[in-house]
């Protein structure tokens, strides 16, 4: 009786799992594998295989739960990477820059040609170009003529002695310069306040060659027929609606404008061209 109490006559073996008894009809399952259930009794002891290595050790688990939050707080903000941006830096981009030039830049024949036969290609290709050389040339020449095509002017220079006249015809030619220039500078600050995006230098330097080239048809027969023909005013104005067509396209080719502002950049200087050069009242 002593060694039933004790425990001792017993069989001291560690009770065996007994397979659950599988429904009536279905068969039953095998019984584990021993490996099984080794991993069995480690798992509740904490490292089994398979499993963090805080899932069995309470201290781990608070221990991560504390980092948590911890690299949350202020003060603790976890780092983070941010992806590159795939269309590049956009600091590159300059919304009011102008846009690269379209084309080489063209000979002065080729400029000169283009602006009378294909002025549109020619004033997109030649918008980032200056074309001080060509423009300053050209418009003095007009200038030296342009006294022959007016009556009086014209008198007076022939009438003139020859060390008169010459510095007369070149002050003619060199006010016409400068005139140029000033109202292509008008064109061009009243482009940009309308928007426009374009060059200076291009929009003064093109402006100084339509305005000689679109006159240059008037000027000749009034030379020999005078200012005051009848042939001649209807050359002025025909040229002259022709230079209000060929402003309003350079000035919205080089600027990137509507026509209509356009127009209205070059109304300055049209309205210039008409009093002093088509009315006569040089």
């Amino acid at each position: 009786m002593a060694g039933f109490r004790n425990g001792r006559g017993r069989d001291n073996r560690p009770p065996q799992q007994q397979p659950q008894q599988a429904p009536y009809g279905y068969p039953a399952a095998p019984p584990p594998h021993p490996q099984q259930q080794q991993w069995g009794r480690q798992a509740p002891q904490g490292g089994g295989y398979g499993e963090p290595e805080y899932f069995g050790d309470p201290h781990g688990a608070q221990q991560h739960q504390q980092q948590h939050y911890a690299a949350n707080t202020p003060g603790h903000t976890q780092m983070f990477s941010v992806n590159e941006d795939p269309y590049g830096d956009a600091a590159m981009y300059d919304a009011g820059a102008a846009p690269v030039p379209t084309g080489p830049r063209l000979p002065w024949k080729a400029l000169l040609s283009g602006i009378v036969l294909r002025p549109a290609p020619t004033f997109l290709q030649m918008r980032d170009h200056a074309v001080w050389g060509p423009a300053l040339v050209v418009t003095f020449l007009y200038g030296l003529l342009a006294i022959f095509g007016f009556d009086q002017a014209r008198d007076e220079a022939i009438g003139a002695t020859l060390s008169t006249a010459i510095p007369y015809v070149l002050m003619t030619g060199a006010g016409f310069v400068v005139g140029g220039l000033i109202l292509g500078a008008v064109t061009h600050t009243l482009a940009r306040q309308l928007g426009g995006d374009g060059s200076w230098q291009p929009t003064v330097g093109l402006s100084m060659l339509i305005m000689s080239i679109t006159d240059a048809p008037r000027l000749v027969f009034a030379m020999f027929l005078g200012g005051e023909n009848s042939l001649v005013q209807v050359l002025g104005w025909a040229t002259w609606l022709a230079a209000g067509a060929l402003f309003t396209l350079m000035v919205s080719r080089s600027h990137d404008l509507p026509w209509p502002k356009a127009l209205g950049a070059s109304a300055i200087q049209l309205i210039a061209l008409l009093s002093i050069i088509k009315l006569g009242t040089l």
